[in-house]
């Protein structure tokens, strides 16, 4: 198995693609999600890559730090989430 090309990609959901939006976006490390929250890391990865970011980053951002998989969330979280990012 190939190493993570970051320390983003030892959390659940974040891949190598994911993990390099995130940096592309400012965000480099585990810390600088938590600190940004995946709503506004979300935010700032839908402003690089308006075509590709769907609400399943959310959802994964937010399972990354919850360190769950993001089909795992509840329903009610999965809204807030939504519901936040979109206003």
């Amino acid at each position: 198995m190939a190493s993570p090309q970051s320390e983003l990609e030892l959390l659940p959901n974040i891949g190598r693609v994911t993990a390099g939006w995130l940096h592309d976006a400012g965000i480099r490390t585990a810390q600088d999600l938590e600190v940004v929250g995946p709503v506004e890391a979300w935010r700032r990865v839908k402003a690089v890559y308006p075509n590709q970011v769907t609400l399943v980053l959310l959802y994964a951002l937010q399972g990354a730090l919850l360190g769950i998989h993001w089909n795992d969330l509840p329903r009610d979280l999965k809204q807030r989430l939504k519901s936040d990012a979109q206003s």
